[in-house]
């Protein structure tokens, strides 16, 4: 009787999940495992792909430069469009959070006004901005600041301020519900014991608002590495990243297994680096402001 009554307990939360689970499985898990098992396939560029099991495409991308090269261009503009968020992105939540209405509110509906549009058409808006006849050269050329175009377009710099745009949302989302928690009374405390502004935002602000900041880059990091519209369209062919790599090997060579690899290897990437992400670094922040 008590068995039957335990699992009466245990069963409803289960079966109220149980549709969710169903959904995630077909949506997310499905594809990922599909992919999976075709990334150990092999292709002939006259038979198509072949039926069989083999670690030759994750071979392949491990031993070409190449393919180094693209992994390691795709973590460094991940890791400085990151850092760029994080200081920008940090300073322009803490201005957000001391607003009153209805600044505030125009304020946060011009930050989170990018992310109602789509990502194609902001990066094709940057496009027609920094492009070699775009606006911003016409403008400093005709005010005669420089005498050539500035190259933006299909260079590292473009996608890194175009990801830069893009993402920054995130993390002034990230910082400013962490500010939320910081209670004003404790700044004024700070203050009229004598403390500085600045010594307030670093010994007072910075640290409380840190988890918010780390989640921030988080969520910009694995963003940006498995960012496809905006280094697509603003590197072109010149500033290949690996999911425009991925691409390339499923629509042009029609190299579906390597092009599987190549994206579960970048799966696998973002996620020990994640992992290495959340036990070292936000344990040592939250030692170090214990």
């Amino acid at each position: 009787m008590a068995e039957d009554t335990a699992r009466s307990r245990i069963l409803p939360p289960y079966l109220l999940s149980a549709p969710a689970l169903l959904l995630y499985l077909g949506l997310f898990m499905a594809p990922l495992v599909m992919t999976l098992m075709l990334s150990f396939n092999s292709f002939d560029f006259y038979k198509g792909i072949l039926p069989g099991f083999g670690f030759g495409n994750y071979l392949e991308v491990v031993t070409d430069e190449y393919f180094h090269e693209v992994f390691l261009r795709t973590f460094g503009i991940s890791l400085a469009v990151t850092l760029l968020c994080a200081l920008l992105g940090t300073p322009e939540a803490y201005i957000l959070h001391r607003m009153r209405n209805p600044w505030k509110s125009l304020f946060m509906l011009a930050i989170l006004g990018p992310l109602l549009i789509s990502v194609v058409v902001r990066t094709l808006g940057w496009a027609l901005l920094i492009g070699d006849s775009g606006v911003l050269n016409e403008a400093l050329l005709g005010a005669g600041l420089i005498d050539e175009p500035i190259h933006l377009i299909f260079t590292t710099t473009g996608v890194i301020i175009a990801l830069v745009h893009v993402l920054i949302p995130f993390m002034v989302l990230s910082v400013w519900a962490s500010l939320q928690k910081l209670d004003p009374a404790v700044e004024q405390a700070g203050l009229s014991l004598g403390a500085s502004q600045f010594t307030v935002l670093r010994r007072i602000v910075v640290p409380q608002v840190m988890p918010g900041i780390l989640s921030g880059c988080l969520i910009v990091f694995a963003l940006t590495a498995s960012a496809f519209a905006t280094p697509a369209i603003l590197g072109g062919r010149r500033i290949k990243v690996v999911a425009t790599t991925a691409y390339d090997e499923y629509l042009n060579t029609l190299n579906w297994p390597l092009g599987a690899a190549i994206a579960v290897l970048l799966l696998i990437a973002n996620v020990i680096i994640i992992a290495t992400y959340n036990k070292v670094i936000e344990k040592k922040y939250a030692q170090a402001f214990q």
